[in-house]
């Protein structure tokens, strides 16, 4: 079970277990996350997606031209570009998550309004559509609700068992987890995969 002291266990830090505990704890329960494996590998993929509960929106402040082309080579095509978008998040959402994931068109504004928010980072239009429709919430209307407690938890709870993460869980197939939860580029699978058997052993 969630509480407190088994989240500061597995390796959150006061503040934010005191805060994300009965949020947590509900979202788990409504979709089945339970048990130390399940629950484990659960809480610590949303530690490392939010750098341990403290960022639930997608930080797009970025000021290195360079980086940005590194991190969306398929949608920021030149350093000319980059520049234009560095510094100026709003415009970078627009640009990268245009005509993507159920968005419109760069002038929609869809990009930033249907930016990465939550435990999981829901992103596009489409996620936020699929997650209101499934969870009776107005994400459309009001994005920004998925970057409160509760419907961070919400949100992440209903990606894990839309994926049916459980099943991977339950087999100690971290690595899989990660894939679905970040995509092929993995990025982390260590600290993620040592975070997950921390937070098994504190729960069990």
């Amino acid at each position: 079970m969630i509480t407190v002291a088994t989240l500061i266990a597995a390796g959150v830090a006061p503040t934010q277990a005191r805060q994300f505990a009965e949020p947590l704890a509900a979202a788990c329960q409504r979709f089945g996350i339970t048990g130390p494996a399940r629950t484990g590998a659960f809480i610590a993929q949303c530690r490392v997606e939010s750098a341990g509960f403290t960022q639930l929106e997608e930080g797009l402040h970025y000021r290195d031209p360079a980086r940005i082309m590194r991190i969306f080579p398929s949608r920021v095509p030149s350093l000319m570009v980059a520049q234009r978008l560095a510094g100026n998040p709003k415009e970078l959402a627009n640009t990268v998550y245009a005509g993507r994931l159920g968005n419109g068109d760069k002038d929609s504004g869809d990009g930033w309004r249907y930016r990465g928010r939550g435990l999981k980072q829901l992103t596009g239009r489409s996620n936020y559509t699929d997650a209101a429709t499934e969870l009776g919430r107005p994400y459309v209307e009001q994005p920004d609700l998925v970057a409160q407690p509760e419907d961070a938890c919400l949100t992440a709870a209903w990606f894990w068992a839309s994926n049916k993460l459980s099943i991977l869980a339950d087999s100690a197939q971290w690595d899989a987890i990660t894939r679905v939860v970040n995509g092929p580029g993995m990025l982390q699978a260590d600290l993620r995969r040592q975070w997950t058997e921390d937070a098994v052993r504190a729960l069990a």
